[in-house]
């Protein structure tokens, strides 16, 4: 099986978004595929990871990227008034004319560079993975060529955007386009599953999650502290919201620090010094994965925040979901009571889970927490081995090479 992984996010780019292309391609190497990747020489993301490298035994081809560097508009315009922020919002604006996102004009050389290795190589399969959701263009034109049967790879929703209320560029016609023409279609949860069959792809639709790598947490250890330390990692954009958080904080008794790791908007900050938290946060900067890593296993708790974003949050099952999964450490999920990232919390016992606007039940929760580690009843979660055989990216990965043996039978 000859197969071509399309990917926007690849290192040196680093962040979640990076995980689920760069393992899978390195399991399929080790499942027996001749895996090749395409991605940009510079993906001009926001954050940059010089730790993660290629997977062994994977051709990795790269397509110059002329696209607009990654910017956070809602950070470039906080406090702004009058010219200033007219001024920002017109450096801003050529990002916004671009559809359906600002990565779209990528596919100017992603599209005759996967051509050529499609010929080249012979390749069975062509995965494309979002977001961004421009990158299955590149999809879309070999499977339109005969080149290679296209599977599309969908981590967030194309059609629902998690952070917006509305369709404001495209999103529905390029689900319509995924749904229509590629081969099969993988999803990472299952409502976003259930949007692109509502969409037109019926039975070509896959439900494939995301996993854990359970040994990437081998060698990182977790120190007692006298303290509860509570461990965030992640960007803050969009709906995503940590005041009510940072609120029952405020109000929570005991030797409690709460830990952020990567991007933290200016108005949280403000936020956090109003409620005089300036002794209870610690803010740290984008880690390359494995510190990142060696500090949600060296926590009392793990911090997770998914919002209703309008009802969108109930289908959002991320990566880090996984990832905390396998620190091994108890998660304080404050997410959607009956949305699938809770549903699997609940299935492993591995947190607990309060609505993300409930700020009295996120004080009693996180109080058991702290009083729990005071007491030295705080133990590290456990999940049976059949549950992390189940979760694990390799199973995953042996997975989407059912999917690729099915397109190509």
């Amino acid at each position: 099986m000859r197969v071509l992984i399309v990917s926007l996010y690849w290192p040196p780019a680093g962040g979640p978004g990076v995980q689920r292309p760069l393992k899978l391609a390195g399991h399929l190497r080790e499942l027996g595929a001749d895996v090749h990747v395409l991605a940009p020489d510079d993906p001009k993301w926001l954050h940059r990871d010089d730790s993660l490298s290629d997977p062994a035994g994977v051709t990795v081809h790269r397509a110059r990227n002329i696209g607009p560097r990654s910017r956070r508009p809602g950070e470039e315009l906080h406090g702004l008034t009058g010219i200033a922020r007219a001024r920002a919002h017109s450096s801003l604006a050529f990002r916004r004319l671009l559809v359906p996102d600002a990565a779209v004009i990528w596919n100017a050389t992603a599209i005759p560079a996967a051509r050529r290795i499609a010929r080249e190589h012979d390749i069975d399969v062509v995965l494309t993975t979002s977001p961004p959701g421009s990158v299955h263009f590149v999809g879309a034109a070999l499977a339109r060529s005969g080149r290679a049967r296209w599977v599309a790879d969908l981590r967030d929703s194309v059609a629902r955007h998690s952070q917006r209320r509305h369709d404001i560029r495209g999103e529905q016609r390029l689900a319509q386009l995924v749904a229509k023409r590629a081969s099969a279609v993988v999803c990472a949860s299952e409502a976003i599953a259930e949007e692109m069959r509502v969409e037109g792809a019926g039975d070509r639709v896959r439900m494939i999650g995301n996993g854990a790598d359970f040994d990437e947490f081998d060698g990182l250890e977790y120190h007692a502290s006298g303290g509860f330390r509570i461990t965030h990692t992640g960007s803050f954009f969009g709906a995503r919201d940590p005041q009510p958080f940072l609120e029952a904080l405020s109000r929570v008794e005991g030797d409690v620090v709460a830990r952020f790791v990567g991007d933290f908007r200016q108005r949280d900050r403000e936020y956090a010094e109003s409620l005089d938290l300036a002794e209870r946060i610690e803010l740290i900067s984008y880690l390359p994965r494995r510190e990142a890593l060696a500090l949600q296993r060296d926590s009392e708790a793990l911090l997770l925040l998914i919002p209703h974003a309008g009802g969108r949050g109930r289908g959002v099952l991320s990566g880090k979901v996984f990832e905390y999964l396998a620190a091994d450490r108890p998660i304080l999920a404050l997410v959607p009571p009956l949305g699938e990232a809770a549903r699997l919390l609940q299935e492993t016992a591995t947190g607990t889970v309060v609505d993300p606007v409930d700020i009295e039940g996120t004080v009693g929760a996180l109080q058991e927490l702290v009083d729990r580690h005071a007491s030295g009843d705080l133990a590290a979660t456990t999940i049976s081995p059949q549950t992390r055989r189940r979760l694990s990216r390799r199973t995953r990965a042996q997975e989407f090479m059912d999917v690729f043996e099915d397109v190509t039978s």
